[in-house]
């Protein structure tokens, strides 16, 4: 089978890796598989990751003439651009509800993100709360596989940093993507009692305000030593699929603490493996930190069922067989055309167009466009703008 995926950056993230560990696993089956992006991409960029190097890198102009099996959207941006290549089958890996990641303010984007999903692409989702999201609103059939994880990296055996006294807590993420909430996270550990602050980032920087040690741009491999090194993981993001971080410290011997975000719930258990906090709730989370630096017995309790949850958790190997069967089970159904792909891409983007040139008081002179030519985005309009 040739199959393609679609990819919108190669830069360090948890998303990429999924994609990754999927797309290589493929290979491994041997199986012929491209990654494609818009520009050229070096190898220096995806050496993060360590089998990243066996897939096959284009751009959306080097495959013009191929042929493929199957072709899968990865991010709702290249959703719009699938229909640039040449498949059989279409398909789709929605891996959060990405109209999520925008503030209200920003209401074309997220109707133009939501709209991806009545282009009759067949879907694999990561996450419970995605496939009951897609189920209910869009009604469609939806193939969950959960993230797995590597073991042989994510272990609670190995090397670590120089121990720390007290109570050392790792943020993760990148400073500067807002639902990730990082700048935030960090200002509440420091008006929390923790001994120490790590910072582990995909962001390009060195040091960072009231942050003991940064850690940058780290390939996977390397990111262990980190999570063995710390006891506690505070991870407040706003918005996210199934996050791994998290999951990542639990076989690392350490526990978390998150907000209740979409996703959480895929492994965290509130006072069971780690600590659960209502979004925004500021005070909790401190109160949190400090009863974990004050209480050792309740945070090795935490440690100790965290690594019970990530005994039972599935790796990358098992994980991506399922990816792969799902891929093959789409492969056998029907799927849309690449002409009609191209015509309903062009159409919702034709609509977000009209949508981001026009004022507030001609908005309803598009809701009356789109009731004509799609009652169903038309009811999509409606929901996003609250009316």
């Amino acid at each position: 089978m040739k199959c393609l995926f679609t990819l919108g950056s190669p830069a360090i993230g948890g998303g990429t890796n999924v994609i990754f560990e999927h797309a290589t696993y493929m290979v491994d089956a041997g199986e012929d598989v491209y990654i494609v992006t818009e520009k050229k991409v070096l190898p220096e960029e995806y050496s993060w990751h360590s089998k990243a190097n066996k897939l096959k890198w284009v751009t959306y102009e080097e495959i013009k003439d191929i042929k493929f099996d199957i072709a899968i959207a990865t991010w709702w941006r290249t959703v719009y651009e699938l229909y640039r290549v040449n498949a059989t089958h279409y398909a789709y890996f929605v891996q959060s509800i990405e109209s999520k990641f925008y503030s209200d303010s920003e209401q074309s984007i997220k109707l133009l993100a939501e709209m991806t999903y009545l282009l009759n692409l067949k879907i694999i989702t990561e996450a419970t709360w995605i496939k009951e999201y897609l189920e209910k609103n869009y009604f469609l059939d939806v193939q969950l596989v959960l993230n797995g994880i590597r073991k042989d990296v994510f272990s609670e055996k190995g090397d670590i940093y120089q121990k720390c006294d007290g109570l050392r807590v790792l943020v993760e993420g990148p400073i500067d993507v807002p639902f990730k909430n990082v700048p935030k996270t960090i200002d509440l550990v420091k008006k929390s009692n923790a001994d120490e602050i790590w910072l582990l980032t995909s962001s390009d920087i060195e040091k960072y305000p009231g942050v003991d040690k940064v850690f940058s741009k780290i390939p996977v491999k390397d990111c262990s030593k980190i999570y063995r090194s710390c006891d506690v993981i505070v991870k407040l993001s706003y918005v996210e699929g199934m996050f791994g971080p998290p999951l990542e410290m639990f076989h690392c011997g350490g526990t978390c603490i998150v907000y209740d975000v979409t996703g959480h719930d895929e492994y965290i258990c509130h006072n069971k493996n780690g600590l659960v906090v209502k979004t925004d709730d500021e005070q909790t989370v401190i109160n949190y930190i400090n009863e974990l630096k004050e209480n050792s017995d309740e945070l090795n309790r935490l440690k100790k069922n965290a690594l019970k949850t990530a005994k039972e958790w599935p790796s990358w190997d098992v994980s991506s067989e399922e990816f792969y069967l799902a891929t093959k089970k789409i492969y056998k159904k029907e799927s849309i055309s690449q002409q009609e792909l191209e015509k309903k891409s062009k159409f919702f983007f034709d609509i977000y167009v009209k949508f981001e040139n026009m004022n507030f008081s001609f908005k309803k002179c598009l809701g009356n466009y789109m009731r004509k030519k799609n009652f169903k985005i038309y009811k999509l309009y409606r929901k996003l703008i609250g009316r």
